[in-house]
Order: structure tokens, then sequence, then C-alpha cells
């Protein structure tokens, strides 16, 4: 009959402690003489670019000293950071939509990027929505809508129908949480000069015009505060001392 031995339970404490086997490995030690098989030039054979100190490895674009083709083409104009391309709706579409029951508005709840993103009235916000006027024989309904942009013909014919049209500023944080329907965050206000100017300017229906501030249904505080901030500058002298700006003798 076999015997069975049990190795004895120790009991685990740091001075028993140890890495497993085969886990930790010696160093490997190059140039230190042929014996190691690593000595001479250290495993990296003779000469080249792959024996050199470093990596080993061109910078991106390096075509072997030739003119890289990053550098053949020619280069024209400049690419703005400022530009913001909008997401356009006629009126005819807008007003398509509504016969169909796909979009619904009343001066409480008017029409936003959202609802228009959703309704499959435009398949991709871009920087905004663009309200625009093609179309506009066609529109019987009175919409309210809020948009970021809008063109003169396209107010003209909204406000004809007895509808209305604000444009609000959103830069790409508020136009997410217009679309997710967080009323959680403060939206961004214009910091732009042309966009202060243009969002107070009741000629472009911009949501800070005193004009707007009054006729519009739902007017947080924080708007009119920013309506009134905006346009300080308007109003504002500055003094200047005697003689500052006199002519020299």
């Amino acid at each position: 009959m076999a015997s069975v031995v049990r190795a004895g339970t120790t009991r685990i404490s740091l001075s028993n402690l140890r890495p497993a086997l085969g886990s930790l490995h010696d160093k490997k030690r190059v140039g230190r003489g042929q014996g190691s098989g690593y000595g001479g030039t250290s495993g990296r054979g003779h000469k080249g670019a792959k024996a050199r100190s470093g990596n080993g490895k061109p910078k991106a674009g390096f075509e072997g000293g030739q003119t890289p083709i990053t550098k053949r083409f020619p280069k024209a104009g400049f690419v703005n950071p400022n530009r913001k391309v909008y997401a356009a709706v006629n009126l005819d579409r807008i007003q398509h939509w509504i016969d169909q029951g796909r979009l619904t508005c009343s001066p409480i709840k008017p029409i936003t990027a959202k609802d228009l993103l959703l309704s499959g009235c435009v398949h991709n916000v871009q920087d905004g929505i663009k309200l625009l006027g093609d179309g506009a024989q066609f529109l019987k309904s009175p919409i309210h809508i809020i948009s970021s942009k809008a063109s003169k013909s396209a107010i003209k014919a909204v406000e004809a129908t007895g509808g209305s049209v604000f444009c609000q500023y959103y830069n790409p944080l508020a136009l997410r949480d217009c679309i997710k329907g967080r009323t959680d965050r403060v939206s961004a206000a214009p910091t732009r000069r042309s966009d202060i100017l243009w969002y107070t300017d009741w000629k472009n229906r911009g949501y800070l015009s005193p004009e707007a501030v009054e006729k519009m249904p739902l007017v947080s505080d924080r708007w009119r505060q920013l309506s009134k901030q905006l346009l300080v500058f308007k109003t504002q002298k500055f003094n200047q001392k005697p003689g500052e700006n006199a002519a020299p003798a």
C-alpha cells in the first residue's frame, strides 16, 4: 500500500514570501565580452541606423533623405479655426413635416434643434440650425422656432404667418445639452465680439436683444442680465486726461 505524504501547511508571512518559480530572470548584460554572446556589438550588428543609439526608427514622414510627399505638395489657403457649419432647414420642409404630424410647436414650446433632429427633418445638427427662406410660398402654419441663425427672408415669412423666430447662441457643449434635453447646466453666453453684436441685434432676432427679451414667452433671469451687461458698451464713455491727445507743439 502506497503511503500518502501530505505537506504540512505553513502560515504565510513576510519571512517566507518569494516570487513564483520562473517569474524572475537575470538582467541581460551586453558589451561585457564575447563569452556571453552579447559582447562587442551588443547584439546590434555592425553599423547602420539600427546599431546607433535611440530607438532605431526614423521619424514619421521620413523617406530616406528625399523630399517627403508632405513637402512636395503645394499648399494654399488656411483652415479657419472659428469656422462654423450650420445645418440648413427651409420653410417648405418644415411645413411638410408639420402636415405629416412629425412636428408641432407653440409659443411656449417652440421647435428646437432637438425636435428637428429627432423628427428626421435634419440628419446632423452640425454647429447649429440655420433657418432659410426657400419655399416660403408653401408656409401656411404659424411656426415658432429657436435656431442658431436665420435669414431675413425666413424671418419675414414666418412672422407674416403669425409665427416667431428667435436666434440663440450655442457652443458645442450647449448644443449637445439641447439635443440631449439636459437642463442642469447653464448654457454658455457668446464671448466673441462678432457673436455678441449678432445676438444682441433685434434685426437678427437675437435672443439677447432688448426687444427679444420683452417678446419671448420663456425668458430666464440670466438672459435679462446678459442683455443688459453685453449692451453696456453702447452707453459707456471714457474720460480722457487733459492734454492726453493734445497735438505736439
